[in-house]
Parts: C-alpha cells; sequence; structure tokens
C-alpha cells in the first residue's frame, strides 16, 4: 500500500432543492460575487435563478459568460481582470465542467500575477485565491469535489490542469433537479466520464485505500443509474445516484489522479478541441485491451463493481470481462465514437504523441502499464 495523505476540505451540499440556498451559502464567503456561468443557464432560468437568491441574501453580483468547451487560458485571465475590476471577492461557477474550472481558474487568476502556465508548470508559487463555490449543472467532472482546473493554451495548444489547494471549492452545491432537462448528449458524455474518472483513479499507482473506496463506489453507482436517466431524463431517483457517484469520482481523482485515457485526449483537446468525454471513450476499449493484464485484480474488482458476475471465473477471465462490461455501458448510452468521427486523423499522431509524452507525462505515468510512443500509436490507430 501507498502511504498518503486524504484531505478534501470542500463542504457539499447534496440532494434535490438544494440550490435555493446558493445565496445564504455565498453571503458567508463574500459580498459581491463574479458570476461563471455556462450557456445553458440562460435558457433554462437557472442564472436568473441564481440572481435572485443572491440579491435576496444581500449577495451583489456580476455575471462572466464567455464560456467554451475546452475553456482557453486567456478567458481565465479576462475573467480574472474582471473579477478585479469589479472589487469581487468571491467567484461562482455554475454549469458543466468547463464552467467550473473556469470559475476555479479566475478565482486564482484573480490573486496571482503573471501567466496562469508559470504556476501550472511550477515556474511561481501562489499565496492566495479568491474562495470559489461551484454548482454542477451535469454529472460528470467531479470538479465540484477537487482542486484541479483544466485549461487548453492557445499559443501552444497545450491542455493541461493546474492543480492548486487554493482552488478547492469552500463550498459545492449538488443537486440532481438541476439535470432533469439536459439533452441525451450532455446526459452520455460527462455519465460516460464519470465511469472513467472513477475507473483510473482505481487503477491508478498513485491509488489508497480511501480512493479506491470511492472510485468503486461510484463506478456501482453509476453502471446501475447512467442507462436509466438516459432513458428517463426525469427519473430523479436515478440521477441523485448518478450525481453523487460524480462527486465521488470527483474526489477520487483528486487522491489518485487519471491515467492513460486522459493522458491522449487532454492533446487531441487542445488541438482540435474535440470534446473531453468523447475523445476519452474513442480510445477506451484499446486503452483496457493494453492495461488489463497488468492490474488483473484490479480489473477484476471493476468487473464485480459493474455487476459482472465473477465468482466462476479465472482471475485472468474475471479481469478481462471488465472491458466488456465496459464497452456494452458506454453502447448503451451511445457514447463509443471513433476517433475519425471526432476529426483525429493519423496526420496528427505525431503532435499527440509528442505532447502525452512531455506535458501529459505525469498522467501517462499513473498507468499500471506505461506504453511507448510506438504503442501509443498502436492504440491511436486502432481507435480510428
Amino acid at each position: 500500500m501507498n502511504s498518503f495523505i486524504f484531505n478534501n476540505p470542500v463542504k457539499l451540499h447534496v440532494g434535490p432543492g438544494k440550490f435555493a440556498l446558493l445565496g445564504s451559502i455565498a453571503q458567508q464567503y463574500g459580498k459581491k460575487a463574479l458570476l461563471v456561468v455556462s450557456d445553458n443557464t440562460k435558457s433554462t432560468g437557472l442564472l436568473a435563478r441564481a440572481q435572485e437568491t443572491l440579491t435576496a441574501a444581500g449577495v451583489a453580483f456580476a455575471v462572466y459568460d464567455k464560456f467554451m468547451q475546452n475553456p482557453l487560458s486567456t478567458l481565465v485571465e479576462a475573467g480574472a481582470e474582471m473579477a478585479r475590476q469589479e472589487q469581487c471577492d468571491l467567484v461562482i461557477g455554475i454549469g458543466g465542467g468547463s464552467a467550473m474550472d473556469m470559475a476555479k481558474g479566475i478565482a486564482f487568476c484573480a490573486c496571482n500575477p503573471g501567466s496562469i502556465w508559470d504556476y501550472v508548470f511550477g515556474k511561481a508559487q501562489a499565496q492566495n485565491a479568491l474562495p470559489n463555490i461551484l454548482v454542477p449543472t451535469t454529472a460528470g467532472t467531479g470538479s465540484e469535489a477537487n482542486r484541479t482546473a483544466v485549461f487548453t493554451n492557445p499559443e501552444t495548444h497545450d491542455k493541461k490542469g493546474l492543480v492548486n489547494p487554493l482552488i478547492y471549492p469552500v463550498a459545492s452545491i449538488v443537486d440532481p433537479e438541476l439535470m432533469l432537462t439536459l439533452p441525451k448528449r450532455v446526459i452520455a458524455g460527462p455519465g460516460a466520464d464519470v465511469l472513467f474518472h472513477a475507473l483510473e483513479s482505481y487503477i491508478s499507482r498513485n491509488a489508497h485505500p480511501v480512493s479506491e473506496m470511492l472510485s468503486l463506489r461510484a463506478i456501482t453507482l453509476l453502471t446501475q443509474n447512467l442507462p436509466r436517466v438516459y432513458a428517463d431524463v426525469t427519473d430523479l431517483a436515478a440521477w441523485e445516484q448518478v450525481c453523487v457517484a460524480s462527486t465521488l469520482a470527483g474526489m477520487a481523482i483528486d487522491c489518485a489522479g487519471t491515467a492513460l485515457p486522459h493522458a491522449l485526449q487532454h492533446p487531441m483537446g487542445g488541438l482540435l478541441d474535440v470534446v473531453h468525454a468523447e475523445g476519452i471513450a474513442a480510445v477506451y476499449p484499446a486503452f483496457m485491451e493494453y492495461t488489463w493484464s497488468a492490474a488483473p485484480e484490479k480489473f477484476a474488482a471493476i468487473a464485480y463493481a459493474m455487476g459482472v458476475d465473477t465468482r466462476d471465473m479465472s482471475l485472468e477471465q474475471a479481469a478481462y470481462s471488465s472491458v466488456q462490461a465496459v464497452t456494452s455501458l458506454l453502447s448503451s448510452v451511445n457514447m463509443l465514437p471513433s476517433l475519425t468521427e471526432l476529426g483525429v486523423k493519423e496526420e496528427h499522431f505525431d503532435w499527440i504523441i509528442n505532447n502525452v509524452q512531455t506535458t501529459m507525462k505525469v498522467v501517462l505515468e499513473n498507468n499500471p502499464r506505461v506504453p511507448d510512443a510506438d504503442t501509443l500509436r498502436d492504440i491511436l490507430q486502432r481507435s480510428l
């Protein structure tokens, strides 16, 4: 067992109707908030509801709505400048993973000079950050429960995470009622990301008993309930479980990180703006075929957590059965795209592989089996 430290300071407010507490929670941490919101918060009325509850609680606000699926660091820095100009002492992120990551980044950059990339690559040390409160409107990234925010550098196309305890949310609201109108694609993609986070944190070389517990519980809850909400978006009881799975998986990657699929996807997202979960899903079958034999006990446990009856199987059979279990779950929510469908071509392979082995080296080396350049190319080729 690895020696480890476990700490998660986020105060989680979990359950139906908890969004109504936003104003009373916010007033504990600041007097004026920068609301960082994704596009759909306007059409769903969620932004208006946030403004109403903040006003009722006596919290002033400004709105920053420059949003994209793979957030650029330049947008984060522009948001930080707005926070300073508006004299905000709190940042609230409402939306999917991108909006929440932007809120974290803005809270960080508002208090720390220079480029955010100086802090991502350890060239500078941060001293402070504004408090941030996060409200997920999709169940996927788990950003509401960890100290990571991922951005893309528009100059280099590097996509990489800022990992810093200063960006832990002071509080997060996980309200499954916010999921009841999501389109199927926004159910499937983030939902698959829960599985990816839970599975990769479980097999990570940095996993420990607490993270493994979080990972396996997330896998079980997600497997049982994602197909239910995909079939019926109004199934609140199932959404409660999917939302908890997402938050648990977010906590798990905070402990143990992710592995090979994330190392492969980040370059695709940075270079080609590939949607995060779809890029990961495209390489998942090939990743599992390559990796399972390096950690058969863990892959057998994954299969069991997904409901596979492994009692009469050998260890190898049980481990390999996880490949089919994952493929079946992804297929059930129409999340098995090819890289070709996502715009990735063989001509991109050299750049992607180089970025994996440099910018994403730490994540790559979390994998139980670490591929060389030729193996990375083979995994990409098999995923076209």
